[in-house]
């Protein structure tokens, strides 16, 4: 596992706004998912990624990265004996995959995330 940046998250008071001007600018492709108050998207071929409600974890301005795992627990007690902080344990993220939150030696949020396989 290479464990490379896979998804990342930015903070938006109004997601929809706030895609619809990324679209335009950029023509990234967009899906609103709203049973989860969550919007996709999908920049080209690069890395994709999603705009997060702006919240107390995820204040205006929060730029969030996902980092690819094979074990999101197994990491993110890796990340805790090295220094870092867990926020979120291991969650699933249904028909997607699982994930978890945690603050590195710096205070920067990180994501892990393992995806489902395809089928």
């Amino acid at each position: 596992m290479g464990h490379k940046i896979v998804h990342v998250e930015l903070s938006a008071k109004d997601r929809k706004a706030l895609s619809k001007f990324y679209a335009d600018v950029f023509d990234w492709e967009i899906e609103h998912i709203d049973q989860m108050n969550y919007t996709t998207f999908k920049a080209g071929d690069g890395v994709g990624g999603g705009f997060n409600p702006v919240g107390d974890q995820t204040p205006a301005g929060t730029v969030t990265v996902y980092i690819e795992t094979d074990d999101v627990t197994g990491s993110l007690k890796a990340v805790q004996k090295a220094g870092g902080t867990i926020l979120a344990p291991e969650a699933e993220i249904p028909g997607m995959g699982k994930f978890g939150l945690f603050r590195d030696p710096q205070g920067n949020m990180i994501g892990l995330y393992k995806a489902y396989p395809m089928m």
